[in-house]
Formats: C-alpha cells, structure tokens, sequence
C-alpha cells in the first residue's frame, strides 16, 4: 500500500500510463488500394482472466425509479451495468474499436428515472494532445446494450485531474428528453433537448471554470482547467412531462463554486453566501428536506487534497451551515450520498486521507453530529466500525504487513464515489483506486455494530496491460501490469491470491521466461527507490529481488536467455546491461543504444535481440555486443517484436507509424527482414500451438488487415488470416501485448488499456470446412452493416463496406448488393468480386471469405467514380435482406 502521492508522483503515473496508451490515428490519403491480404472468419467466445478490479472507479450511479439498476464507471475502462441476480458487473463498452479508443475513458453516467431502460456516458479520455480524438455522449434505450453516438465539438477527459467530482452529466427527472453535460477546458455547460441525440452551448451559463491543477504543465494534462464538474436538479420544482425549473451547477473555481437556475435553465446566478476558497466536488440534493449537501476539497483530486469541509444548504431558507465532520481535516472530501429512505442520513468521505487510512463519516441528524469509520483510541491504535472481507479478492491486501495505525486490507484510497442503494438503506457501494467496496448491513453502523465490507467488484475489471507471457509448463499465464504489478495466474476462470511481491512494483512494465527452464522467470518495472527488478525459480511463484546497475530510473524491458543463465536489460534512464545469474552484478552491453527494446532468441542461449529507431540490432555472446543488422525497418512509432519458439533466428516484428506501419519477419536473426504482404498495420505478435496439421506455431497480432482492424490469427506463417474477435469485442486499444497459449490450441490472451486481460477460446478445430454448395441458393440474412467512404478526391473516391453476420447460422455462400443513388461506378474491388447494373451493385464472395460465422464479419472495398454528388446507398443487402445500417465509423453522427 501506498502512502498519499504527490502532484509529481501523480503526474508520473500518468505519463507512465502514456508509455503503452495508444497512438494517435493516422489516415494517409491514397487514390489506390493497398494490398489485401485474405481475411476469414472464426466464431471466437471471449472473458476475461479474473482479477477483479485492479483500477479506479469514480463514480457509481444508481437509478431512483427501479431497484438493483445500477451502474459503475471508470477512468479508462469503460462503463458497466450491475447484474443483481449474480451480483456482477457487466461491461457496457467494449464495442468500442481501436479508431475510437478514448471512448473508454468515461467522465459522466447518468440513468433515466423516467425510463429505466435509457442510460447515457459521456466519454472521452485526454483533453490534451494524447487522446487525438474530441468526446461524445453515448446514449442508450436497452440499458448499455447498443449505443448511439452523439460527437461533441470538444474533448472530455476520463482520465484526466478532477474526473471523481460529479457528476457531470444529469437526466432532467421530469422532462426526459432534456440533458445537462458540463464540460472542461473551458467549454462551459452544455444542454440537450432530444434524449441526448444533438447538444448545444447553453449561452447563458456565466462561468466555464478557471481552476486547473498546474497551471505551469507544459503537457496540458494538469494545467487544463477543469470546467464544469456537476449538475443537480431539485426535482421537487417541477411535474411530469415539464422541465425542472430549479438546477444547481458546480464549477471548478473556488470563489464560485456553485449556481443556480430557477427557470428551467434559461438564466443562472451565482448561489448567494457560499463558503469560497474550496471546490465543490459534489452536490447532492435531498429534495424531501430541501437540504443541498456539498463536499468540498482544496484541489480536484484524484489523488490530491490537504484540506475541505461539507456544507449544507437550505434551498428554502437560503441558509448555509457548515457541517464539517472533522475540526481540522488534512484530506479533501468527496464521496457524498443521501439515504433516500431516511432524510437526514448522509455519508461522505475523506478521499485524500492516504494515511493511516481513508475515512468515511455517516451523520443521521443532517450533519449536526457525525461518526467515524475508525477512529484512534490511544495511538496508535484504532477502533474501526468495520470489519473487511476480502476473501474474493486476496490481493488486496498487497501482501503488506504495515504498522499501526496502518491496517491491511486498507478501507480504501481515491474514495471519490460512495452510494447508498436509493431503496434499501443498508446497501452501500463504494469506488476505490482498486475496486468497489459495499455493504450490505449498512444500518449496523448506527446502533453500535460492526459493518461487514466486501469487494462488490467482480466481473469489472480494469487494469492496464503492459507484458503478457503464457510459458510451455507451469502457469499458463505471467502478467505485467500498470498500477498492481502482476500476476501468475494458475487458473484463469479465479482471482489470484496475491499480486507480485518481493518486491512488489507500481507498475511492471516487462516480463520474460527462459524458454528452455520456464520455471526461470524475471520481471522488471517501476518503483519510487528500486529495486527494480526480480526474479523467480518457480515460475512466479515466489520472487526475490536483483541487483541493478547505475542510473536505473524505471523498469524498461527485459529478456531471459533460452537456458536461463543470462539476462539482458534495458531499463529507463541508462542503457543496455547484461548479467549472467540472477543480477549480482551487470555489465554496459556495447553497440545497442539506450532505451533499445530487447527480446531472447527461444534457441541459442547465446542469442538476443534489440531494435530501436529503425533498426535491428543481435548480439550473440550473450548481451556483451551487439551489432546493427537490418536497418529497413519503421523509424517512429510503438515497434514490438518476438523470436518463434523453437527456431533459433526466427524473428517477426510489428508496428510503425503512417508510411512504415505492418508486419515484418527475419529468418536470418535480423540480418534481413521481408514485410508481410496485406498486412496494413500491426502492433503485437504473439505465438500459440499450432493447428492440428501445422508444424509451425500459430500467429496472433493486433492489426488491420483488409480494410479491418482487429485480433487476427494465422495458421500459415502469415500466408492467410482470420479474424477472431467480432465488433463487439475489440476494447479499445490492444497494442500492448499478445500471446498465444502453447498448450491449447487457439487460445489467446489479449491485452488491453484499462479492460484487463481478455482471452479468446476457438470453436475452430483447426481442420478444413466443408465448402459450400453452389447450387444452394443464399438463405435471408440476418446482418448489420457498414457502408464508409475512406477517401475522395476530384472524380474518385475509396470505400470499405462492412457486413455482420447478427443471426444465428453461417453463412455458407452470400451475395452482398446496394444501389447508388447519384450513379457511382465500381472501377476496382478487392477482397470480393463485383458486378454492376445501372445503379445496382452486386458483391460475392472471393472464394477465400465465402463462410461467415455468426457473430462473424466479412469486409471488402473499392474504388469508384462519382461527378457531382456522392452519396452513400441508403442500404446495404445481404442475400436479399437489408441489413441493418450503423453509422460509418470516424463519421459524426447525431442520429
């Protein structure tokens, strides 16, 4: 556990995140299709490796008009929906594709009391330059299950200082179809009038906001000012069907916290005599009493706060009190709910008390007496009214043995959302830096017991993935990971019983094993003071600590000789280092810059890789030298490469940018590499058993191949590929790491950036299909299309056209079709065989894609002319039938 972080240590998390956080988008325009490789279709089921947690949760929303609907969000993990009957979380967003990879990161939730089955996210990651794309409100009529998207002319920032005030975006609880979203850097507060579909400036708001954490952060992560952080409607000045007349706003400025309107939005004021010098990071109405409950703190948090307070404001009186639970609070509060059963009852937290512990205060008289969580006795010790259960979740202990008044597992960090259940008083939710804690004997509290506190947290999981190994025996899965370290996870389908330890990193960054003793393990990562790097002799089980050389400033990458009797490393803030043994001593590796990524040969113990700015680097006296080799490779951009198991000097490297982007492989030990036709993008390689038949190991990358991007396999050494995830399972980035299981044959595990672990099992067996019948007639298709133009120029244009198989059988033949409504004509097609009629278009199968499994995708394009106009077809066909149209990806939508 660790104690309260400074402005700089919070600052560094977030640059470390940036490390491995996705690249911005590129689109090169190009007046002719790339190559094409042939892409299939697999039916893949897909879950999570169990953690259980692992990341922050600002904020819990539950819904006032229907029991058990609730829902969760995070900061860069999406949004999720409770499950009662199970008491899981189910995740909401993981349609979100790689193009659109910021919309994980959500700011805002808010669910309809007027129509439960309307929910609605604001999403968006970065303000600044690191998330290239602006935000958008997500909405939804079956409760998370489907989305519509409406694009904002802003960014919104889920991941950004100040994300656990709010919340920032509010239903109307009379007048559904009127929404509230406050936005940051400066954008103001902004309305709609249409269940979220378009949004518009409201002009009137007075003040946007002018707080911002460091003003002086050249990055512009912390100096952006944080905007408008909530918005609360007194739902007692309006009737159904009409819009609430009187809405409160906070605003992150600290001599003008909070506002109000009186006539449905229309003009606003500056709420008269309310406490400055603070920002309010909550407010709560309690509309029963007329009593407007504020949490304030000194900084926007998340991780910040030296000082706050809690008022109370009567909005019929026009009277403030303050009811501060603690006399001289060194903590920010934040965590604010009322009990909707029993007015009065109110509970807040002390979201910034990083030491001993967070707290949490309870008052059942409105604030004019409260009680405690814990509180000490004689220090150091302490009298908690609790007791913690973490039996479902061991690790989040830390494996930490602290001295009083310290305790593990600790009550929490980063408390910035807290709910009591709107219908039951005894159930209480609350967020963490780690997972979500509640009760469910919440009234105990007030008669002298001791509530029970358990981790409500499974099926949400949100950590950040840097390294992924799945070696030949022991475990089948070694992670590392951002915030939690890592883990050896021995079965899957549980959680571990604890995270890494001895030492237990912030984040690890790299991870190998030898390939030939794969109870030899290392890891590396980050930590304030070192060490910053370990080792294992029993396949993770247990850990020690090694030895670094000078200048070591964070974990960098690392690799393990194929016998396990050397290591090279490549830490940050010094260069390449060798050691033979486990880290007692290292030596400067020469002809390998700084910062280089280094890999092992899986043959020739002898053997190691580096790559970095282009070019190719092998040493093969075990780390001592090295020497550049092919220099043909991309220059810039996220590069990741991985030698084959089994075949010494066999290399396959992925990434790049814009202009040098794809899939390379080296049969020589990096002297030359060939790139892989069709292959368009990659960004990780990874290696599995081989199907049935094959003598060479399977290929997994995340890519875009044929026009699509996805999780691919290949059972060929590249010559064809399958797509195996489908577009509602793509999580948002994936460039990180992936791997192959090499006892099960289509297994993969799959990284992502603030979703966890995800693994993919096959229905595939890896033997050929029985082809189709040409004489069978297609059957109707039940399907959901695509249809985006990817480039136009004077005469010309280049579109891609996407079709989901939404029913329930293959498709063992097809035959796709569209009319172009202002005389488009095909010119060249890929991936499919065209024909044309006048305005009709015909699309079959190339021969290669004629299958088409549920769930499945199957994408083609083209170029074509056009002359005045060019819209798209109003449909797209399959077999006959219309599919249904979702909008064109990239493309602003407000429908």
């Amino acid at each position: 556990m660790r104690k309260k972080w400074s402005l700089l240590t919070a600052l560094a998390l977030a640059a470390g995140l940036l490390t491995t956080a996705p690249p911005a988008a590129h689109a090169a325009p190009r007046a002719e299709p790339a190559p094409r490789a042939t892409v299939a279709a697999d039916t893949y089921t897909w879950k999570n490796v169990r953690i259980d947690g692992g990341g922050f949760v600002p904020g819990i929303v539950f819904n006032r008009s229907e029991k058990d609907l609730a829902y969760a969000r995070t900061d860069i993990g999406g949004a999720y929906r409770w499950q009662q009957s199970t008491k899981t979380w189910t995740p909401l967003l993981d349609h979100v594709g790689w193009d659109r990879w910021g919309h994980t990161g959500v700011v805002s939730i808010a669910t309809d009391t007027v129509d439960p089955d309307r929910v609605y996210a604001a999403v968006g990651t970065y303000t600044n330059s690191w998330d290239p794309g602006n935000g958008a409100v997500l909405r939804s009529t079956d409760r998370g299950a489907t989305w519509r998207t409406a694009d904002l002319p802003f960014k919104l920032g889920g991941n950004m200082p100040g994300r656990g005030m709010g919340e920032r975006l509010a239903v109307d609880p009379h007048r559904n179809s009127v929404l509230y979203l406050g936005a940051p850097s400066g954008n103001g507060l902004w309305r709609s009038t249409d269940s979220g579909a378009t949004w518009s400036k409201v002009t009137a708001f007075p003040n946007p906001g002018d707080y911002a954490q460091d003003p002086s952060d050249t990055s512009g992560y912390a100096s952006d000012n944080q905007g408008v952080v909530w918005v609360t409607f007194d739902e007692s000045t309006g009737t159904a069907g009409q819009a609430t007349r009187t809405i409160y706003v906070g605003v992150a400025d600290k001599e003008n916290a909070v506002y109000r309107s009186t006539d449905a939005g229309a003009t606003w004021s500056r709420l008269p005599g309310q406490p400055t010098g603070l920002l309010a990071h909550k407010g709560v109405l309690d509309a029963d009493s007329g009593r407007l409950y504020l949490a304030y703190s000194d900084t926007g948090g998340p991780y910040d706060g030296a000082d706050g307070a809690v008022w109370r404001y009567d909005t019929k009186a026009g009277t403030w009190q303050d009811i501060t639970p603690d006399a001289d609070p060194y903590y920010g509060f934040s965590g604010l709910s009322v009990d909707r059963q029993k007015p009065g009852t109110v509970m807040v937290t002390g979201y910034s008390s990083w030491w001993p512990d967070t707290q949490i205060f309870r008052t059942t008289d409105g604030g004019s007496t409260w009680t405690r969580a814990w509180e000490f006795t004689s220090y150091p010790n302490r009298s908690d009214r609790y007791t913690m259960d973490v039996s479902s979740s061991p690790w989040l202990s830390w494996g930490a043995n602290p001295s009083p008044p310290e305790q593990t597992p600790k009550l929490g960090w980063m408390t910035e959302a807290l709910e009591i259940d709107p219908f039951d008083s005894d159930r209480m939710m609350y967020g963490t830096g780690a997972t979500v804690y509640g009760t469910e004997d919440l009234t105990r509290w007030d008669t002298g017991g001791k509530i029970t506190i358990r981790p409500m947290v499974r099926g949400l999981e949100e950590t950040a993935v840097n390294d992924l190994v799945s070696p030949p025996s022991g475990a089948p899965l070694i992670s590392a990971l951002g915030d939690v370290g890592g883990f050896r996870h021995t079965d899957v389908t549980k959680v571990p019983a604890m995270m890494f330890t001895s030492p237990n990193f912030t984040s690890s960054t790299s991870l190998d094993y030898a390939e030939t003793k794969p109870d030899t393990v290392v890891r590396v990562g980050d930590l304030d003071s070192g060490p910053r790097i370990a080792f294992s002799t029993d396949n993770g089980a247990n850990w020690f600590a090694g030895q670094e050389p000078p200048g070591v400033s964070g974990g960098g990458t690392v690799a393990a000789a194929a016998d396990g009797g050397r290591f090279v490393w490549s830490p940050a803030g010094t260069g390449v280092h060798t050691t033979s043994g486990f880290g007692g001593a290292w030596t400067a590796s020469r002809g390998i810059p700084a910062g280089a990524v280094v890999e092992s040969d899986r043959v020739d113990p002898r053997k190691f890789y580096g790559f970095k700015a282009g070019t190719f680097y092998v040493s093969t006296d075990g780390g001592a030298t090295f020497t550049a080799k092919a220099t043909d490779l991309p220059a810039s951009g996220n590069v990741r490469f991985k030698a084959v198991p089994g075949r010494t000097g066999d290399v396959w490297l992925a990434g790049g940018t814009a202009g040098a982007y794809g899939l390379w492989r080296s049969t020589d030990s990096g002297a030359t590499f060939t790139k892989v036709p069709g292959v368009e993008e990659a960004d990780t390689i990874g290696f599995g058993k081989a199907a049935p038949g094959a003598s060479y190991d399977t290929l997994y990358t995340s890519a875009r191949i044929g026009g699509v991007r996805g999780v691919f396999r290949s059972t060929d050494t590249g010559a064809t590929w399958t797509r195996i995830n489908d577009d509602a399972h793509q999580w948002g980035w994936t460039g990180a790491a992936i791997t192959g299981d090499p006892r099960i044959y289509g297994r993969v595990y799959v990284s992502t950036n603030g979703r966890g672990i995800v693994y993919g099992d096959t229905s595939d067996t890896g033997g050929p299909t029985d082809p189709p019948d040409p004489t069978d007639p297609p059957v109707p298709a039940a399907c959901e299309a695509t249809y985006r133009v990817t480039n136009q120029w004077q005469g010309g244009f280049q579109a891609d056209v996407t079709v989901r198989n939404t029913g329930t059988t293959a498709w063992n033949g097809w035959q796709a079709g569209w009319s172009f409504p202002d005389g488009q004509r095909v010119t060249q097609g890929w991936n499919a065989t065209y024909a044309q009629s006048g305005a009709d278009v015909t699309v079959a199968p190339a021969g290669w894609n004629t299958r088409v499994e549920p769930g499945g995708t199957v994408a083609f394009g083209f170029t074509g002319s056009w002359s005045g106009t060019n819209r798209p077809p109003t449909a797209v066909r399959m077999n006959g039938a219309a599919c249904t149209t979702t909008a064109p990806t990239g493309t602003a939508t407000a429908s």
